[in-house]
């Protein structure tokens, strides 16, 4: 999913030069869990539900981005506190006990080790944000998540349920009607979740799971694309889902749209926009930004038997930039309710909507 880009791209960055996500790339890992410099935009997203053996919920969210300046930039540095990349990452847990909801984040360059990739070691980072693979070399290798800010912290190891899936169609999630304006999407559905959270003071050991996405890509999206919601679905059934709905100024759906299935054993099946159903419900405002959410969705692969209604833990999870060098967006823990092949399914998950504040803009065109 082409997920929250740095606001600032479209002042300073180009799009001409860049490699374009294209049918047919081959992906190899573990190589293609880490960098692609050669694309404009990166990001490694890690978002899950936990909770303590008390029953303390937490949904928590740690995603880092990379963005190139110019694709001739990086030879052409030669000190280490030159600009060829920008790093930016968000940090945000929802307490869902105590219906709070924090966040954090980070801008950094390179500079002397400040903020960076490394696929030797297994590690993509910024500042004391990381997350590290214990075993590089292993494609299904466990991962661990280290952050901390002000009032809360988290540790957590993740281990892999299944093989990472690749969205889309010949290994490209198209977005708009056009050679390039597509990504290269990854994901890890199911990943066992364990660790500590400390919130305020109190640490509490948790578990449950997580979902992984990681994305490449140049020039994704189209001019008349003004925002999307998406959604991570993992059902107690052992199966996974993911909708995201790509949104016009009208407010239709864009039919690029789409989804993936993943089933227990791990196969993916590519969903398209006309085998799916993303029906919005009951909203939340903004009090910060006037942005009114959609938080309330029913969501449906006919095909599938599948049918759920997705409810937020709690409203008040919107992610906005105090100092304005991202966009603002929702992005929280919920849970899903309904049935699939005619037996109860519940689930957790994660909601993602963006420009219901004002619109995003993110075609760089050429």
């Amino acid at each position: 999913m082409s997920r929250i880009l740095l606001g600032f791209i479209l002042l300073i960055c180009q799009a001409r030069g860049f490699d374009r996500a294209l049918p047919g790339y081959e992906f190899v890992f573990p190589r293609d869990h880490f960098n692609h410099p050669g694309f404009q935009v990166e990001w490694w997203y890690y978002t899950g539900n936990v909770k303590s053996a008390a029953g303390r919920s937490f949904g928590f969210e740690l995603t880092f981005f990379r963005t190139a300046v110019a694709p001739e930039a990086a030879s052409k540095t030669t000190s280490p506190w030159d600009i060829d990349q920008l790093y930016l990452a968000h940090l945000a847990l929802s307490d869902i006990a105590g219906q709070r909801f924090f966040k954090a984040e980070r801008l950094n360059r390179a500079g002397p080790g400040l903020a960076g990739i490394d696929g030797d070691e297994g590690r993509v980072w910024n500042g004391n944000w990381e997350v590290v693979w214990l075993n590089p070399s292993d494609p299904l290798g466990r991962q661990a998540l280290r952050a901390v800010a002000e009032d809360f912290s988290l540790e957590l190891e993740l281990e892999p349920s299944k093989p990472a899936i690749v969205h889309g169609k010949q290994g490209v999630s198209q977005r708009a009607a056009g050679s390039g304006k597509a990504s290269h999407y990854i994901s890890f559905t199911r990943l066992t979740a364990a660790g500590a959270i400390e919130l305020e003071g109190t640490r509490y050991e948790v578990s449950g799971s997580a979902w992984m996405d990681h994305e490449f890509s140049t020039d994704a999206l189209g001019p008349e694309q003004v925002g999307w919601d998406w959604m991570s679905v993992q059902l107690d059934n052992g199966a996974e889902v993911m909708f995201y709905r790509l949104r016009r100024a009208d407010g239709s759906a864009d039919p690029h749209s789409s989804g993936t299935f993943v089933d227990r054993q791990g196969k993916a099946q590519h969903l398209s926009w006309d085998e799916v159903v993303m029906q919005p419900g009951e909203t939340w405002q903004s009090p910060e930004t006037g942005g009114k959410y959609p938080v309330g969705w029913k969501v449906a692969v006919p095909g599938l038997g599948l049918e759920l209604e997705c409810r937020t833990t709690f409203p008040a999870q919107e992610v906005f930039s105090p100092r304005g060098i991202s966009p603002t967006y929702w992005e929280g823990a919920v849970r899903y309710e309904g049935r699939m092949g005619g037996r109860a399914v519940t689930g957790v998950g994660y909601l993602e909507m963006t420009g219901y504040d004002q619109p995003i803009r993110l075609g760089l065109g050429e």
